[in-house]
């Protein structure tokens, strides 16, 4: 008689999709249906989208019997994990169902005010979240490199961030270059809020040594480019980063579901999920 050999190998995180018809959830959907270690569990939409109701993965070719749905409970109710790439309204919502259900959450929504960053570290309370305006893996080791070259260059260097984003993007300047400035902030003990200038025009004045400035690009099809400038006298250093692809924010959000594996609580960034602390 054969031995029977148990399956060991782990149980698949079941990951849910908020805005599953968009371009963002179908890279997320895309990017579950080729690891390892998540399964598709839920497809969150808004009522009025016109892919609710479809096989989630029809896009794919194929039908994994998840439907896109715009009930929370319902596309909640299996889930692990949810991953929300969406607006700050819409995340709240889906947080607080999330909290309900005890599914833990990744959230790379950004333009939240401080009153929706506090309520969001309330839920933080009853749920794990891992929040980051960028979960591109390549962007947050570039935030680390931001706060060495800051504090290296703390003084003879201004600082400039100019970032670049497609033309549909509706907020400027982007979560990825604020999170920039706050690096650059913190490492420098400066508060964001007091350094920070965001337009030029007309008779400015000479440069405040201790701001910190941001240029905004709209246009076309730019997935997401980020420069930080610190100009000295007779030098200047460039740090830059380019997405080509929105393949890196889907890799880096399946990294921060699996360091959320037996978390129950607890707000985190993507410097936990790389142990970039």
């Amino acid at each position: 008689m054969a031995n029977s050999v148990s399956d060991s190998s782990p149980v698949p995180i079941r990951v849910a999709v908020a805005g599953a018809s968009g371009r963002m959830g179908r890279m997320l959907i895309e990017a579950i249906r080729d690891s390892d270690d998540c399964v598709l569990a839920g497809a969150l939409d808004v009522s009025v989208s016109p892919g609710i109701g479809s096989d989630a993965t029809a896009f794919l070719g194929y039908a994994s019997g998840v439907p896109i749905t715009a009930d929370l409970d319902l596309g909640l109710a299996t889930a692990d994990v949810l991953i929300d790439f969406t607006r700050p309204e819409g995340t709240l919502a889906h947080l607080k169902a999330c909290a309900r259900h005890g599914v833990q959450a990744v959230v790379g929504t950004t333009g939240f005010s401080d009153a929706q960053k506090a309520e969001i570290a309330g839920h933080a309370e009853r749920i794990a979240i891992v929040m980051a305006p960028n979960m591109s893996v390549g962007v947050n080791v570039t935030l680390k490199l931001l706060d060495m070259a800051a504090r290296a260059l703390s003084t003879g260097y201004d600082i400039e961030v100019i970032e670049a984003h497609h033309r549909h993007k509706v907020d400027a300047p982007s979560g990825t270059a604020l999170k920039m400035g706050e690096v650059l902030a913190n490492a420098l003990g400066r508060d964001l809020k007091g350094c920070a200038v965001y337009a030029r025009e007309g008779v400015t004045g000479e440069r405040d040594p201790s701001s910190i400035g941001f240029a905004t690009i709209r246009g076309g099809d730019i997935v997401g480019d980020h420069t930080v400038l610190f100009a000295g006298t007779g030098e200047r250093i460039e740090i830059t980063h380019k997405s080509a692809s929105r393949t890196t924010y889907a890799q880096g959000s399946l990294r921060a579901v699996r360091f959320l594996r037996g978390r129950t609580a607890g707000m985190f960034d993507m410097f936990d999920v790389l142990g970039l602390r």
